[in-house]
């Protein structure tokens, strides 16, 4: 990276080296992790593969863009570690080159540009999120597109030019958003706000915004039509999170979370970045985007959102803050300039090395959890459900599953030939039922069937239930079900999450009615 000054837009290309620097950089850090981790599959992960397996486009309770990745991955890569980590890894670097291209489209020079890539680079968020296969890295970058749209508009308008093309672009951003998450309407929200806040209102007196508004339906149709299809789950779902974790979010969690998150050095830039794009003459064009991302993050806070929901408007953030630090200029003291440049990304170097082993799974299962409850406090430690645990939540749903699967796999193998042909494994959350399909083939399984979220819309299947190896489930309800439930094994797994530690298994026969009798009355349990 180098400084530039104050050098207007156009004057300088794009700094390859250094931002493919960076994004190979990151490539090779998650190859490494993928090669050292002890760590397995997380239980999000899991769900997201089953998905896959049950992919139907238009009639899907969640935007369906990461079950046609977790289709395309298994099939890519099989059932394994590097199924769930090769996606993530190159979402995490397209976000890095995403940040510097948005500097880029500030007027920021070499430094600007190779500083946005690394401060992509160097939060732990960003990084944690490159390297699960989730929605959320999808979502990011998908923010982040919209938002470099929203600073071309601003760019081209200044310049008289016509805004038709980054309109469009910014439909195409919005609508891959809706297939990824419905976060992204947070955005659409914020935006529009800011639009309506700043000169750029009058772009609303011409067709192109309403293209967009168009292009972005026509692309979200999936999962528009999935949640009318199927009475809007979304309702359900967010009801459900609300109760169960939103409502331990505090605004205090939240902000001081956005630090841990992002770093102490980190945030400061990211501030700056929104105020320079309102306060100075030179960036000011840029408002809209600094009024975008304020806006958002104001509308998360209010309503409780997660710390991480905010995360994708940071590289832009980044962006307006890397071009702040190249223009940074002290006549009489030249080199300190410099020095104040090159100190700032030594600092957010140093935090993200800090805090690597609770941002990546690299060291053992102890190590991490006696790293994890030195660092801040053992803030580390806190789950959704506001309590401390003994790993990083994300750590302790990426242990025992398989081991889980092989469980279930011996109770069935040892069952007379007669019972296996009639045998379903029934669990009682996604994790334990995406698992069990994920590693059906390696075990032998039987058909999963679960009533935990997005695993109730895949039906009962076609088996009565004659014979269930439950896992995770309610014996009372069991007995409602079936005439005879026994406990047949229990599963410790003691550096998992609470609900995972302890789990009987139970083998149930003599049903009271067919499994595809029951489910009707099992809706209430997603």
């Amino acid at each position: 990276m180098r400084s530039n000054g104050s050098a207007q837009y156009g004057e300088y290309g794009v700094a390859v080296k250094a931002i493919a620097g960076l994004a190979i950089a990151s490539l090779a850090l998650h190859a490494a992790v993928l090669a050292v981790t002890p760590f397995g599959i997380h239980r999000d992960e899991f769900l997201y593969f089953s998905m896959g397996n049950h992919l139907r486009l238009w009639h899907m309770d969640f935007p369906p863009a990461i079950a046609i990745l977790g289709a395309l991955s298994q099939r890519l890569f099989g059932h394994t570690l590097a199924a769930a980590r090769v996606f993530p890894a190159i979402e995490g670097a397209v976000l890095i080159v995403l940040a510097a291209l948005i500097a880029r489209e500030l007027g920021g020079g070499r430094f600007a540009q190779g500083f946005a890539a690394f401060a992509v680079l160097a939060s732990p968020m960003f990084q944690r999120n490159a390297t699960l296969f989730q929605p959320v890295v999808l979502d990011q970058i998908c923010w982040t597109l919209a938002l470099f749209a929203i600073a071309r508009v601003a760019r081209v308008r200044a310049d008289g030019g016509d805004t038709r093309t980054p309109w469009l672009a910014f439909g195409v951003a919005i609508g891959l958003g809706l297939l990824c998450k419905f976060s992204i309407l947070f955005l659409c929200a914020s935006v529009l706000a800011a639009v309506l806040l700043t000169p750029m209102r009058r772009e609303l007196l011409r067709p192109w915004p309403w293209v967009a508004v168009l292009i972005m339906l026509v692309l979200g149709s999936p999962s528009i039509a999935g949640q009318i299809t199927l009475h809007f789950p979304v309702v359900a779902q967010m009801r459900d999170l609300d109760a169960t974790q939103l409502v331990h979010v505090t605004a205090g969690e939240f902000i001081a979370t956005q630090v841990l998150n992002i770093g102490p050095v980190g945030i400061l830039v990211a501030i700056a970045g929104a105020a320079v794009m309102v306060a100075w003459n030179s960036l000011r064009t840029f408002a809209t985007v600094s009024l975008s991302c304020i806006l958002a993050f104001l509308l998360l806070l209010v309503l409780h959102g997660k710390p991480y929901y905010i995360g994708p408007i940071y590289p832009a953030l980044f962006a307006a803050g890397g071009v702040a630090l190249e223009r940074m200029k002290w006549p009489r003291l030249p080199r300190a300039s410099t020095a104040a440049r090159w100190t700032v990304v030594a600092l957010m170097g140093a935090y993200f090395v800090a805090t690597l082993p609770v941002a990546l799974p690299i060291l053992s299962v102890p190590a991490s959890a006696e790293y994890a409850a030195h660092l801040a406090g053992g803030a580390a430690l806190r789950t959704d459900r506001g309590i401390v645990d003994k790993l990083p939540q994300d750590f302790a749903d990426m242990l025992g599953w398989r081991a889980e699967a092989a469980a279930l796999a011996s109770i069935y193998h040892s069952l007379p030939t007669v019972q296996r042909r009639e045998a379903v494994i029934v669990t009682g959350n996604y994790g334990e039922a995406g698992a069990a399909e994920f590693y059906a083939r390696e075990f032998d399984l039987p058909p999963v069937v679960s009533s935990a979220g997005s695993f109730w819309f895949f039906g009962p299947g076609i088996r009565p239930g004659k014979v269930v190896i439950a896992l995770g489930s309610d014996p009372a309800d069991l007995n409602r079900g079936w005439s005879s439930v026994r406990e047949v094994a229990r599963l410790g797994r003691p550096w998992s999450v609470s609900e995972e530690r302890d789990l009987p298994i139970y083998l149930a026969t003599e049903p009271r009615m067919t499994l595809q009798q029951m489910w009707p009355s099992l809706a209430g349990h997603q």
